[in-house]
């Protein structure tokens, strides 16, 4: 049972130190290794819980027969996670603490919901991946670090978890860290620390309670605490995607452009290219909710005014002339394959990047990668569930783009089956000088 030592918040005063902005994170592990179960004890060690929180937890847990309470089923908010023990969807969790806001994205471990942990990892800027010390790094575990490395997550924190069954053994979790550090090897990760963690027990996740003397790392909050996020977007060009136009409220006084401002500032007077046509023009106005603003910023979302009439559609890409996106009708990317039915080149689907949608087929499949080996090897003319492989595409039209590396949201792409409308596969497009897959995990 929870006492009420545990409950006390670890929330130091914000006022004394700046604001450190919000640091985004997911969650990922295999099966059962405990994912939920650790979001739940940082969010009550946090002091992020409300007291009838807590209440309907114990009761939750009483009914599942459960004499201490089930922090796992503050996360698993589906009926059939519960039922189950397993996550299912992206649960989403906020806290504060300290100076710094953070946003979690707990991912399902189970292989058949891969696409869910795609979707967690696209955004975030840190990887809190466990590994069960009962189990180590499984097939699945080694799948959630390639797909955090592919979707541009460059801070990992492995958390090995239920030290607690393996008698807090020092030994047993320098064996664990051992495999963690051979995988990371292979994915040409960096920034990764692995810190020996109890979830159950509340050992290292926000607190220390003296079970493992002999580490002398930091915890899992302590890890997260001293990153800083992996990206400034507003120091980089300008990245407007078009969501809607509107028409002019006074007669003379031009369309409104309305989306969000996915990187960069933009301000009245900046010039501006419209792309794929490439067209320029300078902007007149940038109207945010209450009126003129005089500069909007990465992730606001504004309406922006030109000085001329331009042909301009939602998912035209404005950017600044100085450092355009790449236009071009071919590219090659990386492909995640989601879909029960089995991809198919020269098979029409519909392409969705941005606001923009354009038809696209795969053109032919490169090489694909083998879980088992992390090496990339040459691939047939179909992908089947959860296959990620290097593929080149043809779009009907021109895109415009960047290249993933540089800009996640103008760089990622989700493919959608005409016929069913599912999301089939989601995807990362490539620079031409990147480094192939192979090279990754020589």
């Amino acid at each position: 049972m929870i006492t009420p030592a545990e409950i006390i918040p670890l929330r130091r005063d914000s006022a004394l130190n700046p604001e450190r902005g919000v640091l985004r994170f997911m969650t990922a592990g295999d099966v059962d290794d405990g994912k939920s179960t650790l979001i739940g004890r940082l969010l009550l060690e946090t002091g992020s819980l409300y007291s009838d929180q807590l209440a309907a937890l114990e009761c939750a847990s009483r009914r599942r027969g459960q004499a201490a309470i089930d922090l796992s089923l503050l996360t698993d908010g589906l009926e059939a996670e519960r039922e189950q023990g397993i996550t299912i969807d992206v649960a989403y969790r906020y806290f504060s603490h300290g100076a710094r806001k953070y946003i979690i994205a707990d991912a399902p471990g189970h292989e058949e919901y891969t696409r869910n942990m795609a979707t967690a990892a696209s955004r975030a800027e840190v990887a809190v991946l466990l590994v069960d010390a009962t189990k180590g790094v499984t097939r699945q575990s080694a799948r959630h670090f390639t797909l955090a490395r592919l979707l541009g997550v460059r801070h990992f924190i492995v958390a090995i978890n239920k030290m607690d069954l393996m008698a807090f053994s020092r030994q047993a979790f320098v064996e664990r860290a051992r495999e963690v550090a051979c995988l990371a090897g292979k994915l040409g990760l960096v920034d990764i620390i692995s810190v020996p963690v109890s979830a159950t027990a509340g050992e290292h996740v926000a607190a220390r309670r003296g079970a493992m003397p002999w580490y002398e790392g930091p915890t899992v909050l302590e890890a997260l605490e001293r990153l800083s996020p992996a990206r400034d977007l507003q120091s980089q060009p300008l990245r407007f995607f078009v969501q809607l136009v509107g028409r002019p409220l006074q007669p003379g006084q031009g369309r409104r452009l309305m989306g969000r401002v996915e990187s960069g500032t933009v301000a009245p007077g900046m010039e501006v290219g419209i792309y794929p046509g490439g067209r320029s023009a300078r902007v007149r106005a940038v109207l945010g909710l209450d009126g003129p603003v005089e500069r909007a910023h990465a992730g606001d979302a504004v309406t922006l005014m030109l000085d001329r009439a331009l042909d301009v559609s939602r998912g035209s890409l404005m950017a600044s002339p100085q450092s355009p996106p790449t236009v071009n009708s071919v590219a090659q990317a990386t492909l995640c394959w989601f879909d029960p039915e089995p991809l198919r080149t020269g098979q029409p689907y519909a392409l969705k990047l941005g606001t923009r949608t354009v038809k696209a087929q795969v053109l032919d499949i490169e090489s694909c990668l083998d879980m088992d080996t992390l090496a990339y090897v040459p691939a047939g003319t179909t992908l089947q569930t959860n296959d990620i492989a290097r593929a080149t595409l043809l779009f009907q039209e021109p895109l415009a783009f960047d290249p993933y590396t540089r800009g996640r949201s103008t760089g990622s792409f989700i493919l959608i089956d005409e016929w069913s409308a599912r999301t089939v596969a989601a995807g990362m497009l490539l620079d031409a000088a990147e480094p192939s897959h192979n090279d990754w995990a020589a």
